[in-house]
């Protein structure tokens, strides 16, 4: 039985495919990410608690047309799924790395697309528990106005999709960036903050200088509020985004050229060691 595992030549033996590898990676992702509860109700319930205290708060303060629960909620849809990708992601993989936990699994046979493969998974499963909570929030606690067409519920689907993967493919590259854990944070809440308050989550675009939506159309965020104002708002509204039509051809061709960009820094940046480790 020398050489033989199973009845098989031990040279026989195929380890799992990556497909395999990722899924039992993403489990593992997902099994660890929930033994934190804490973690796990702030990520689920930033958006939906954001989204309460501006309905209850700002309900009737600014003539917007329709009702604040209406006015923010594709904001803060689109500010979740960059959450939960973009920073979920940068100071998370920065951490990792940190912690030398990088190293040690490229040290491992699995392969580098099984590992983030698991991080996609991750980051799907947490967008859309979010947007499930706050969708039951808006809906059942505020009576909030939700797609009521198949074409609507499309593009929510395809905006998230596409710009789940955008800002995750960003979090991942500016990971690298980051010298330490502790600086993680610095470099990936500092631009997204930033971005909330020039893409169209807090301050409606038509208010914004020229000048702050020309530099926000450089980022994802702006593009995934535009597709879901598109979705959720009446059509009518559409008059008052800067061109005066949602444009959906423009959020596709944004989001998907972001998709492109990150993963070209993805593969140009990503270490899998510190830069103290060489």
């Amino acid at each position: 039985m020398s050489g033989t595992l199973g009845g098989a030549p031990a040279g026989d033996v195929r380890l799992p495919g990556t497909l395999r590898v990722g899924l039992s990676r993403g489990w593992l992702e997902i099994r660890s990410f929930t033994r934190e509860w804490e973690s796990v109700i702030f990520t689920f319930a930033l958006p939906a608690l954001i989204l309460m205290m501006f309905a209850s708060v700002l309900d009737g303060l600014f003539d917007v047309g329709m009702p604040a629960v209406d006015h923010y909620l594709p904001g803060l849809f689109a500010m979740g799924l960059m959450s939960v990708s973009f920073q979920t992601l940068g100071a998370g993989i920065a951490t990792e790395r940190d912690q030398g936990g990088l190293r040690r699994l490229r040290g491992t046979p699995m392969p580098p697309a099984a590992y983030f493969l698991g991080k996609t998974l991750l980051v799907f499963f947490l967008a859309l528990g979010q947007a499930v909570l706050l969708l039951g929030v808006s809906a059942v606690v505020f009576g909030a106005s939700l797609p009521d067409n198949a074409a609507d519920w499309s593009t929510v689907a395809w905006v998230l999709v596409l710009g789940t993967v955008a800002c995750s493919l960003l979090g991942i590259a500016v990971s690298s960036l980051a010298r330490t854990a502790q600086a993680a944070s610095t470099i990936v809440v500092v631009p997204f903050l930033a971005l909330q308050f020039t893409s169209g989550v807090f301050v409606p675009v038509a208010v914004l200088p020229d000048g702050v939506l020309a530099v926000a159309s450089l980022f994802p965020l702006l593009w995934m509020a535009q597709g879901m104002r598109a979705a959720f708002y009446p059509d009518a509204m559409a008059a008052f985004e800067p061109s005066g039509a949602w444009d959906l051809h423009l959020v596709a061709l944004a989001l998907g050229a972001w998709c492109a960009v990150g993963s070209a820094l993805v593969l140009l940046t990503f270490r899998w060691k510190t830069r103290k480790d060489g």
